[in-house]
């Protein structure tokens, strides 16, 4: 499954100012919710679909990188919020 650049939802209540809002993937932060995560690890910062692949694509244990879209204005802001995968609409299969 595409994540990089895809729009969805966010479902989550860990950023409430996002809750409902469409939200667009710039990258994923992979195992960010592991106990042992190395944030400054090469390759935990995922902004390409064949890195993302080679890394065994999303999982239950990452965060992602989004960016909400600003419906007033017509586009996506420039800040950037990193919720957990499970809570995007597109990810909901992945909660254990």
């Amino acid at each position: 499954m595409k994540a990089i650049g895809i729009t969805t939802t966010y479902d989550g209540t860990e950023h409430a100012y996002l809750r409902g809002h469409k939200v667009r993937i710039v990258a994923v932060l992979k195992n960010a919710l592991r106990a042992d995560y190395d944030p400054d690890h090469d390759g935990q910062h995922i902004t390409n679909e064949h890195d993302l692949e080679r890394a065994g694509g999303v999982t239950a244990d990452d965060r992602v990188e989004v960016q909400p879209w600003l419906e007033a204005e017509g586009r996506f802001s420039f800040v950037s919020s990193d919720p957990r995968a499970i809570d995007l609409a597109c990810f909901a299969s992945l909660k254990r």
